[in-house]
């Protein structure tokens, strides 16, 4: 019998919930959506509803840590060019 992933109580850092193999629900569909079309976003939900783990999320997507994003949407369907991104956090 497969064990089941933890859930990442208390950790907004994306990264760490994908190197520990945390219990992560992909949302880069929307955070792709986000990032390409270049328009100006408030971020308002309640306490403790994500904006940290977002913003972790689109950090290490604009870093280029392509090796985060393995088996998730972005890295399958979106064709975005992780080279050229990371330049913009260097």
């Amino acid at each position: 019998m497969a064990l089941l992933k933890k859930l990442p109580v208390g950790d907004a850092s994306f990264e760490s919930i994908r190197r520990n193999e945390r219990v992560y629900v992909d949302k880069t569909r929307h955070i792709f959506k986000m990032a390409d079309e270049g328009k100006y976003y408030f971020m308002s939900r309640p306490r403790r509803f994500g904006k940290s783990l977002t913003v972790s999320t689109l950090r290490c997507l604009f870093q280029g840590k392509k090796d985060l994003f393995d088996g998730l949407w972005i890295a399958e369907n979106s064709g975005w060019d992780w080279d050229s991104r990371a330049s913009f956090c260097r």
